[in-house]
């Protein structure tokens, strides 16, 4: 499954980056990790730290997958709004997996500041703009939602947007203590700790099947050569739809683009993470090189073909609406874009946990618009899992939710 096409920006901000050999031995170890992308490497994070022998395997370089054409994103708000979730689940439920999406974005910039290659994280605040005006009265009562559990949100009307930046719209939710990052130094850098710390990284090395020989799970590879463990993590992103088709995902394709270096950003306050209630929504953001990163314009179908077809002109869309949110920043050129797969569920929350007829295995699907942030919640949820044998919100996002 080819999961992106187009010119990808993150993988040309790291020069030399480490690369792993191929397996070509039998090993075993307690527990491998399938997928050497975000939801990989922030497991192998938490599971070498508590000195779980751990092997990591991807079928590409480490970090080519879905995670290089990552925008680089972090927020506690979800694509399905604290009201949704409260709507769809009840006011405990609901308020608990926000908080639990706010507590994984602070853990996510403590763990940045421990690695010794920079992932480029900076915090930044976020604007999420009502793209209509029949679309305020919902953003009032967001507000008074995110208000109501602690959230470090503003209620901003027209006026006030208008006095930070160059455009205006009919209200805002302006939070604090969000960022953004680079989705492919991150990968790299959290590989790079747990594989000072002991573990083996395999790249190159594609799982064909797998069995269960007593206690023992044998996984082969296209190569021949086999792993034994004694548990198993799928962190293997969309492409885990074609080892188990999950009946709640819906995939599509959405695009993105990176500008050429800017000589300021005349208009844009604070440099914000920017978004709004359309759906699909347009969403923006900076760079430590001073670029824009901006996207969306999603389409229905993950068809690599029609998606491919779309993204000359999808890019072009994107950088029209860009110019027309910031009119005052002047050279507004593309250098990058991409297309890639996104998936979604019917609730709006990631599938994490054990599954039917894969005994000892554990799968990350960290679906959805704040796939980053629901990775690092699930990468918590499977290490305690793991080393503890419970997590006490586990339920909230397993794959038969109770």
């Amino acid at each position: 499954m080819n999961v992106k096409t187009g010119s990808l920006f993150w993988v040309n901000t790291l020069p030399s980056p480490s690369s792993y050999p191929k397996l070509t031995k039998d090993v075993q170890c307690d527990v491998l990790i399938i997928g050497g992308g975000e939801a990989g490497s922030l497991c192998s994070f938490y599971l070498v730290n508590s000195g779980v022998d751990t092997v990591l395997v991807d079928k590409r370089q480490v970090a080519h997958g879905s995670s290089s054409a990552n925008t680089g994103l972090l927020q506690f708000a979800n694509d399905k709004s604290l009201t949704s979730m409260i709507n769809t689940f009840g006011e405990d439920r609901g308020a608990r997996f926000y908080w639990m999406c706010k507590q994984a974005v602070e853990e996510l910039q403590h763990i940045t500041t421990q690695l010794e290659l920079s992932p480029d994280y900076i915090q930044r605040s976020s604007l999420y703009y009502a793209s209509q005006p029949e679309d305020v009265q919902s953003l009032q009562i967001e507000y008074n939602w995110l208000s109501k559990y602690g959230f470090p949100v503003t209620l901003l009307q027209s006026d006030e947007i208008k006095e930070r930046y160059s455009f205006s719209k009919p209200a805002a939710l302006y939070s604090e203590g969000d960022g953004e990052f680079n989705p492919f130094k991150l990968v790299h850098s959290l590989l790079q700790h747990a594989h000072k710390k002991g573990m083996s990284i395999y790249a190159e090395t594609e799982i064909i099947h797998h069995a269960l020989e007593g206690s023992t799970l044998v996984f082969y590879t296209a190569e021949g050569n086999c792993i034994r463990c004694k548990k198993a993590i799928f962190a293997t992103g969309y492409e885990t739809q074609q080892i188990k088709r999950n009946k709640t995902v819906m995939l599509s394709s959405s695009y993105a683009l990176v500008t050429k270096p800017l000589p300021s950003f005349t208009g844009w306050y604070e440099r914000s993470l920017i978004w709004e209630t359309a759906r699909p929504y347009l969403y923006l953001r900076t760079t430590v090189d001073n670029r824009i990163v901006a996207g969306g314009l999603d389409i229905d179908s993950f068809d690599e073909q029609e998606r491919d077809f779309h993204l000359q002109h999808k890019a072009k869309l994107l950088l029209e609406q860009v110019q027309s949110l910031f009119p005052g920043i002047p050279d507004m050129h593309i250098e990058y874009s991409w297309a890639a797969t996104f998936g979604e569920t019917h609730d709006g929350l990631p599938l994490i946990g054990t599954q039917p007829d894969f005994p000892q295995c554990y799968f990350l699907l960290g679906y959805g618009g704040n796939g980053t942030v629901s990775t690092m919640v699930g990468a918590q949820i499977i290490h305690d899992l793991i080393i503890k044998g419970f997590h006490t919100d586990a339920h909230l996002v397993a794959f038969a939710r109770t």
